[in-house]
C-alpha cells in the first residue's frame, strides 16, 4: 500500500524543504520504489500566477497547464516525475472548492467549518490520484508557527490516525544555526519548533537538520533526547557544492535508511547512485568553462530563474562544461552593450510588462550583429521579432500591444487558440490569473531546421505560459531579413520558433524549454547553446585556436 511522508520546516523559511523532499524521492527511486511529490502552500491566492516574481519567485509551470510554485521544479528535475495539477493545491484553492460545494448545497445545509469541511477538503487532496505509487511524498510550505500552516497541521495530524503509523511519516526540517561567540551550533531553536509541533498533535519520526557545519554526536544525542526521537534520526543537511549532491550526501548521512527502517522494509535493495555520482563529478571536474549573459529585469533575485538556471547547468553537464553566468539588468539599457563583451552566449527570458524591454533589445541586436549564441524565452522570441523589425525592416514603432496602442502590432494578444479539439477564448478585460495559454502544446518544425536537428525531431511538445503571440501579418518581410519561422503549431497559425538564417546559433522560442530540462536528461536546446557557446569566436580556447593557425 502507498507510504506518506509529510515534510514539514521549522525555525526559518528557505531551508530547502522542496530539496530535502526532492533528494529523498531520488533515493528511493533509486532503491527501486515508485515515487510522486506534492506541495501543499499555505497562502490565499489560488496560484502563484498572478503574483511577481520578486514576491514568489519563479512560476512552474506543469503539462496540464497548472501554474505551481517553483519547488515542483524541483521535484521534476530530481525524479524525472512530470506533476500534474493534483500535486499542488493553495489554501485558496481549497477555500475556492469548498465555497462553491457550498453554494451548490452539497453539505446539505450544514454549517461550513475548517473541521471537517476545510481538513476533509485537503486530505481528498493528499490521497486522490494515485497510481499505486510507494511513497507520496508531501511537503507542507510555509514554517510552523505561522497560522497559515495549521489547518495542514490538523489534516496530517488525522491522516496518521486515518491511514495508521504503518503508512505515514514525518520529517521536519529545521535549522541549527551556528553561534560564532559561543563556538557552537544551537538546538534550542530546534528543539522549540519541535514543541510547536507537538502543541499540533505531531511527533516527528525524523529530523533533517540544516547546518553550515558537521553536527557532533553531543548535539545528535542532545536532539534526539529533547526532542523525543533516535540520535540515528537526527539527519545532518549541510551546505553543499551543488544541489545535485543532495542524494548522495543524504544517502551517505541514512537518511533513505532510517526511512526504510521506520516502514519496515527490510529487504530494501541499496540504491545505485552511479547516475548521481557521474552529474557530480561533471559538475566538480567541468573540462570546459564559459559564460554566458542572462539579460532581465528580475535579476535582483534569482529564484526569479531557477529553472532557467538549472536548465543552464544541465547543458553543461552534457558537455562536460562548466557555466558561468553573468546577470545584465536589462532596466539600466545604457549600460547592457558593454557588459556583453566577454561573454560566449546571451540569453534573454521570459517576463511581462514593458519594463526593462530596451535594455534586452540592445541585448539582441548586440548578439545578432556579432554572431553570438543567442536564446530567447516567450518574450524573448517577441523582443526578437520586433527587434528585427525596428532595425531591419525600420518600422520605427513596431512594438507589442502588451506595451500600450501601437500602429505597428508585431506581437499582439491572443483572443482564441485551440487546446486539442477545444477553442480556447479570452476577454481583454477578463482576470489575469489562469488565462493564459498554459501547459504543453505541440509544435511542428521545419525540416532541415537547426531546431529540427538540435531536437532530433519534427514535431515536439512544450509548456507555455504566455497571452501574446507573434503577428503572422509580418511573417513575409520578416522572412526577407533573414528570419525563419522554423516552428509552428500544427495548424500554422501559431508562430513557436524563429531561427536566423545568416547567424551561426540564434534561436528564439514562445514555449519555456526550462521546465522539462532534468540533470539526466538536459533539454536540447540548453545542450545546443552551450555547444554553440563552447565554439562562438567570442571563446579564448577558440581565439587561440585561431592565433595558432594563423
Amino acid at each position: 500500500m502507498t507510504k506518506y511522508i509529510f515534510v514539514t520546516g521549522g525555525v526559518v523559511s528557505s531551508l530547502g524543504k522542496g530539496l530535502g523532499a526532492s533528494a529523498l524521492g531520488a533515493v528511493l527511486q533509486a532503491r527501486g520504489f515508485s515515487v510522486r511529490l506534492r506541495k501543499l502552500d499555505p497562502y490565499l491566492n489560488v496560484d502563484p500566477g498572478t503574483m511577481s516574481p520578486y514576491e514568489h519567485g519563479e512560476v512552474f509551470v506543469t503539462d496540464d497547464g497548472t501554474e505551481a510554485d517553483l519547488d515542483l521544479g524541483h521535484y521534476e528535475r530530481f525524479t524525472g516525475v512530470a506533476p500534474r495539477k493534483t500535486d499542488y493545491v493553495t489554501t485558496g484553492k481549497i477555500y475556492s472548492t469548498v465555497l462553491a460545494k457550498e453554494r451548490r448545497g452539497d453539505y446539505l445545509g450544514a454549517t461550513v467549518q475548517v473541521v471537517p469541511h476545510i481538513i476533509d477538503e485537503i486530505k481528498s487532496f493528499i490521497t486522490s490520484d494515485i497510481n499505486g505509487e510507494d511513497f507520496i511524498i508531501c511537503e507542507i510550505g510555509g514554517t510552523v508557527g505561522d497560522i497559515e500552516s495549521l489547518p495542514y497541521l490538523e489534516t496530517i495530524r488525522q491522516l496518521r490516525n486515518d491511514l495508521g503509523r504503518e503508512r505515514t511519516m514525518f520529517i521536519h526540517v529545521s535549522l541549527l544555526p551556528y553561534i560564532a561567540a559561543a563556538g557552537e551550533l544551537k538546538t534550542k531553536p530546534t528543539q522549540h519548533s519541535v514543541k510547536e509541533l507537538l502543541s499540533s498533535g505531531i511527533q516527528p519520526d525524523l529530523l533533517l537538520c540544516r547546518a553550515d557545519r558537521k553536527i557532533q554526536e553531543e548535539e545528535r544525542r542532545k536532539l534526539g533526547l529533547f526532542c523525543n526521537v533516535k540520535a540515528a534520526c537526527v539527519i545532518e543537511a549541510s551546505d553543499l557544492s551543488s544541489i545535485y549532491e543532495a542524494p548522495i550526501a543524504y544517502h551517505l548521512q541514512g537518511l533513505d535508511e532510517q526511512v526504510c527502517q521506520f516502514f519496515n522494509l527490510k529487504d530494501a535493495p541499496q540504491p545505485n547512485l552511479d547516475t548521481w555520482k557521474g552529474i557530480l563529478n561533471r559538475i566538480q571536474y567541468p573540462a570546459h568553462s564559459i559564460t554566458i549573459a542572462i539579460v532581465g529585469k528580475y535579476t535582483q533575485l534569482f529564484d526569479a530563474y531557477k529553472s532557467l538556471i538549472q536548465a543552464l547547468t544541465h547543458g553543461g553537464i552534457a558537455n562536460n562544461t562548466k557555466v558561468n553566468l553573468k546577470w545584465v539588468n536589462s532596466e539600466n539599457a545604457e549600460a547592457v552593450t558593454s557588459q556583453l563583451t566577454n561573454v560566449q552566449g546571451i540569453l534573454v527570458p521570459g517576463g511581462f510588462g514593458e519594463r526593462g524591454i530596451n535594455g534586452k533589445i540592445k541585448a539582441i541586436t548586440y548578439a545578432r550583429k556579432n554572431n553570438i549564441p543567442f536564446l530567447g524565452i516567450c518574450l524573448g522570441m517577441q523582443l526578437a521579432v520586433i527587434e528585427a523589425c525596428r532595425n531591419q525592416l525600420n518600422i520605427s514603432q513596431a512594438s507589442s500591444t502588451e506595451f500600450g496602442p501601437t500602429t505597428e502590432p508585431i506581437v499582439g494578444l491572443m483572443t482564441e487558440w485551440m487546446d486539442g479539439e477545444t477553442l480556447q477564448k479570452r476577454q481583454e478585460n477578463g482576470d489575469l490569473g489562469g488565462t493564459m495559454r498554459l501547459g504543453s502544446y505541440p509544435c511542428q518544425l521545419q525540416s532541415g531546421s537547426l531546431v529540427a536537428k538540435i531536437y532530433g525531431a519534427e514535431l515536439i511538445h512544450e509548456r507555455h505560459r504566455h497571452r501574446y503571440e507573434v503577428n503572422t501579418a509580418y511573417k513575409e518581410r520578416l522572412e526577407s531579413v533573414g528570419i525563419c519561422f522554423s516552428g509552428l503549431s500544427p495548424d500554422g497559425s501559431l508562430p513557436e520558433i524563429i531561427e536566423r538564417k545568416d547567424h551561426p546559433w540564434f534561436v528564439a522560442v514562445q514555449f519555456h524549454p526550462e521546465f522539462k530540462s532534468r540533470p539526466f536528461a538536459p533539454h536540447p536546446l540548453f545542450v545546443g547553446l552551450v555547444q554553440a557557446a563552447l565554439q562562438s569566436q567570442n571563446h579564448p580556447m577558440t581565439q587561440q585556436k585561431k592565433v595558432n593557425l594563423n
